[in-house]
C-alpha cells in the first residue's frame, strides 16, 4: 500500500496546530540506523486510509520527496473528540530483520458451524489479533481461524493456528499460549433444554 507525505522542517505545538489547521497531520519516520524525519500528510487521505485494516498490519511504502522506503505504522494519536488525527509514527523496515508486530485475525465459517446451528452455541472472539515474528517480505495481511469444527465447550488457543511460512509467535504469546476464541452454551439455552427434558419424563406412579 502507498502512501504519500511530505518533508517538514518546523517542529512544535505551534508549528503543528497551523498544520493541521491546513488540512495536514504531522508524523515521523524512524529506525533503522537513520535519523528521524520529520514529515507531514493530508489528513482527509490519511483518515480514509487509517480505516483500512491492511494499513494498519501490512508493510507501507511510504514516499517522500519522489524517494519510496518501507515501514510500518507503530502509533497514531486522534483527538480525544473530534474527527481528526493528531500525529502518527512511522518506523522503517529492514528487509533482512524479523519484526515483530500484531496481525488481525479473520474468523471464517462461524455460521455453518453445527455447534451454533444446532445447539445454539456461542462463539466468543477472544483476542482478534496476534503478535508474530518475520521477516517484512513473509508478514501476512491476516491469520484465518476455520471455526467449522470447534465445539462446544471447547476453546482455541494461539498454537492451534496454522502460521504461514516463514511466520512464528513471538516468544512471549508462544509462551502464553492464549485463548482466541471460545464456543459455549448460554445458560438461558441450558436451562430451557432442562425444562423441555423435564416436561417430557412420564409421571412417577402414585
Amino acid at each position: 500500500m502507498k502512501v504519500v507525505a511530505f518533508e517538514r522542517s518546523k517542529q512544535g505545538t505551534g508549528a503543528s496546530r497551523r498544520l493541521r489547521n491546513s488540512g495536514k497531520t504531522p508524523g515521523i519516520v524512524y529506525g533503522v540506523g537513520a535519523d528521524v524525519q520529520l514529515v507531514e500528510l493530508d489528513h482527509n487521505a490519511l483518515w480514509h486510509a487509517l480505516k483500512k485494516e491492511v494499513f494498519h498490519s501490512s508493510i507501507l511504502d511510504l514516499e517522500i520527496a519522489g524517494k519510496s522506503q518501507q515501514v510500518l505504522l507503530r502509533d497514531v494519536q486522534y483527538h480525544p473528540f473530534k474527527q481528526m488525527v493528531l500525529h502518527v509514527d512511522f518506523q522503517r523496515v529492514d528487509a533482512k530483520k524479523k519484526l515483530h508486530t500484531k496481525v488481525p485475525l479473520h474468523f471464517m465459517n462461524q455460521e455453518t458451524n453445527p455447534a451454533v446451528k444446532l445447539s445454539g452455541a456461542v462463539i466468543t472472539h477472544v483476542v482478534t489479533e496476534l503478535e508474530v515474528e518475520c521477516l517484512p517480505a513473509d508478514l501476512p495481511e491476516f491469520l484465518e481461524i476455520d471455526l467449522t469444527k470447534i465445539e462446544a465447550g471447547q476453546t482455541m488457543h494461539a498454537k492451534d493456528i496454522p502460521l504461514p511460512k516463514g511466520v512464528n509467535l513471538t516468544i512471549a504469546i508462544d509462551a502464553e499460549n492464549p485463548v482466541v476464541t471460545s464456543a459455549t452454551i448460554p445458560a438461558a439455552v441450558v436451562s430451557e433444554e432442562g425444562e423441555s427434558s423435564a416436561e417430557g419424563e412420564a409421571p412417577a406412579a402414585e
